[in-house]
């Protein structure tokens, strides 16, 4: 682990980049891919979310190397970016957008929406959407949310996805359905396990796949990260993938056994110190004795992330000092050797989010930095 980090700090320095940055691993990615390619069953297209991959180079390099259009988006200015940006992409909102949200933008005209398709994920939002088209004088595609077990909203049963389709509004028309699974990994053995869980997912939106005409069927849509290498057979013919390719700590998972960390918060550490609490030192040293509070730590420029210490080894917050977003403390064992100016490396919790924080994404690739993608704005 040693070797590899100093390898990143040493491309960081050679680049000139002494703030915190997010660091993507190109080589990495790529092995993430090509496991991607190897494992997912030939009868499933790849839909890239946006949101978990907030960077239009880095959402170009995986299409390509997939040879996928689709894309699933879930906030109005990243999809307004995506259309201009891919003339051929299809989009699919990942969650329902309020229908004021969808006026203004269809109002607005800056790109062609007619690339998107939006989420209806009941009888009202139906209706909304119906009048909104016949409002704006134009036709929409939509697709149907369908619980299939994770009871966070959507059609909750075959019948009334049917009552639904027999409502449609004559200027929408339906492709399909999106089921999304992701309760299945977390199942204990108690309950069956996940396999369990993830068949009975997929039976249940077969199920609702039998409501849809024969030209309501173009996206049969399931998965997450977490479980689109899982399916095989089944009623998709597309799955979602965003944050494995890059694989923050969250996504640390029997799914994607054998994919690797690829994006990384660098930062330099600011001061090395023996650590004092305010307060007597006495206190200090009372807490010192059992290993509450380290003899040893660092201030990094920056922090509060979402992500966890990687590097130097052995590097932790603590509790008693809290976390901080311009100077935040961490511990360190006694026998860490980092000193002022050296990198400190943390991992992501998830790419969501994170990725957008720096502004741009530093692109490491055969032991350098040989790219500099912007991210998307957060807004």
């Amino acid at each position: 682990m040693s070797a590899y980090f100093s390898t990143l700090s040493d491309a960081l320095k050679t680049a000139g980049i002494f703030q915190p940055c997010l660091l993507l691993d190109r080589d990495r990615l790529d092995s993430n891919i090509a496991l991607v390619k190897d494992r997912l069953d030939p009868g499933l297209a790849v839909r890239l979310v946006d949101k978990s991959l907030a960077c239009l180079p880095l959402l170009a390099h995986i299409g390509k190397a997939l040879g996928t259009n689709h894309v699933m988006t879930f906030h109005p200015p990243i999809s307004e970016a995506v259309l201009k940006a891919f003339p051929d992409a299809d989009l699919l909102y990942g969650k329902p957008m309020p229908v004021d949200a969808a006026r203004a933008v269809l109002s607005r005209g800056a790109v062609d929406w007619s690339r998107v398709c939006w989420l209806i994920d009941s009888e009202e939002r139906l209706a909304e959407y119906g009048a909104l088209a016949g409002e704006l004088g134009i036709g929409l595609h939509i697709a149907f949310e369908i619980d299939v077990g994770l009871h966070r909203g959507g059609f909750a049963n075959p019948e009334a996805l049917s009552k639904a389709l027999s409502a449609l509004p004559a200027r929408l028309h339906c492709e399909g359905v999106m089921a999304y699974e992701a309760h299945a990994p977390l199942i204990p053995g108690l309950f069956g396990g996940p396999a369990k869980a993830l068949a009975k997912a997929s039976a249940q939106a077969s199920a609702f796949v039998a409501c849809l005409g024969a030209d309501q069927r173009r996206i049969l849509n399931i998965g997450g990260s977490k479980t689109a290498l899982l399916h095989h057979g089944g009623m998709a013919n597309e799955v979602s993938m965003g944050s494995a390719f890059v694989l923050p700590s969250d996504f640390d998972t029997p799914g994607l056994d054998g994919f690797q960390p690829a994006a990384f918060i660098a930062t330099p550490i600011l001061k090395m110190v023996e650590p004092m609490l305010p307060g007597p030192p006495a206190v200090t040293r009372l807490l010192q004795a059992p290993g509450r509070f380290p003899r040893k730590g660092c201030y990094l420029y920056g922090g509060k992330w979402m992500a966890e210490p990687v590097f130097p080894e052995g590097m932790k917050a603590n509790g008693l000092l809290g976390l901080s977003s311009n100077q935040q403390f961490m511990g360190l064992p006694a026998d860490a050797t980092a000193k002022p100016g050296d990198y400190a490396f943390l991992r992501p919790t998830q790419s969501e989010a994170v990725l957008q924080q720096f502004g741009s994404i530093a692109v490491f690739s055969g032991g350098g930095i040989v790219d500099r993608w912007p991210a998307l704005p957060m807004a």
